[in-house]
């Protein structure tokens, strides 16, 4: 995520902001130029400060209250990008799914800047094509996160921190984040728009496995088996061992938690030399755009993960980053970076 400052006053301001609170100005996000604007009110319109990306006057996105949606529109009434791709909602009478919906939003908002940035491909689906989400809550019938055919759903009740804790400990997952699955899922909706070729493909059944393999069958193995001894060598999650479909998807999401946590760090200014007492000290400053080839990606990552995890000891927490990428899983990654430069 890039950083946002105030075009008012100057203060530093964040994605999720609607109000400066250093000068009080009102803020909304336009997908286009994908910046944070400073407005002012102009009758029942938002006029953007002079000297920004966008001069015509903007609205509220039409979830503004229900979705705590910050994002512009042209329009009374409409909805935007990120929210015109929800499909499906809880009732307005399902208090705790209407919370619990908020929190997916703000989560489906930061997953498309991100996409944004990367230059792929979002097209809203039309009944046919495109990428749709259904946020539903468990607590009113059963729901199973996943996706098909461009609908990713989502169990709202993973908004919950408590429920997620709890299925993270009952899964064996290090990591667990609606922002994680969102990426994890939109990964399934990306493999066959991405590796759309014989040639692709071919590349893709060598790292991953055959997609093609019989799904059901290798679900249940996995649920009545785990993981096979000694998956952390070929693959960056224990979930990615079940199915090539969901290491293709795994190392899309981890692709994805890279760039964007690379993003921030150069954005602010984020920068590794050391340590000092090693014989060879680790650097990594984070550039704004990113590095001409995937190898120095993952230069600037590595150094990057092992401060972070020892700043999260340090406050006498567990890893920030639990993971550990072997070659074989590199290699999955540089797949999908070439992938990602290509459709980009």
């Amino acid at each position: 995520m890039r950083s946002f400052a105030c075009r008012n006053c100057g203060q530093q301001i964040f994605f999720e902001n609607s109000r400066c609170l250093n000068c009080d100005a009102p803020l909304g996000f336009e997908w286009e130029p994908r910046e944070l604007l400073a407005l002012e009110h102009d009758g029942g319109l938002l006029r953007p400060l002079p000297g920004q990306a966008v001069e015509s006057p903007r609205r509220r996105c039409a979830n503004a209250e229900l979705a705590a949606c910050n994002w512009l529109v042209a329009a009374e009434g409409e909805l935007c990008l990120a929210c015109s791709l929800t499909r499906t909602r809880p009732a307005d009478q399902d208090a705790l799914g209407l919370a619990e919906f908020k929190v997916a939003e703000a989560a489906k908002r930061w997953l498309l800047f991100e996409l944004g940035e990367l230059g792929l491909p979002l097209e809203p689906a039309d009944g046919a094509t495109g990428l749709a989400f259904d946020l539903l809550s468990s607590a009113v019938e059963p729901v199973t996160t996943g996706h098909a055919d461009g609908v990713i759903t989502l169990d709202l009740a993973e908004s919950d921190d408590a429920h997620r804790v709890a299925m993270r400990e009952q899964m064996a997952e290090p990591y667990r984040t609606v922002l994680g699955h969102l990426r994890h899922e939109i990964g399934h909706y990306y493999f066959p728009i991405l590796v759309a070729d014989d040639s692709a493909r071919e590349r893709a059944r060598e790292l991953f496995g055959d997609e093609r393999a019989d799904y059901p069958e290798a679900l249940d193995r996995h649920y009545a088996q785990g993981p096979p001894p000694g998956w952390q060598a070929d693959h960056v999650s224990a979930y990615a061992t079940m199915h090539p479909s969901e290491d293709w998807a795994e190392t899309f999401a981890h692709y994805l938690h890279i760039r964007d946590t690379l993003q921030t760090a150069a954005s602010h200014g984020v920068r590794i030399d050391g340590p000092q007492e090693t014989l060879e000290p680790l650097s990594a400053v984070p550039e704004a755009d990113p590095p001409p080839d995937f190898q120095s990606l993952i230069d600037e990552w590595l150094p990057l993960t092992y401060a972070l995890n020892a700043i999260n000891r340090s406050m006498g927490r567990s890893d920030l980053y639990p993971f550990v990428l072997t070659p074989p899983v590199i290699a999955k990654l540089g797949f999908v970076d070439e992938l990602v430069r290509g459709a980009g």
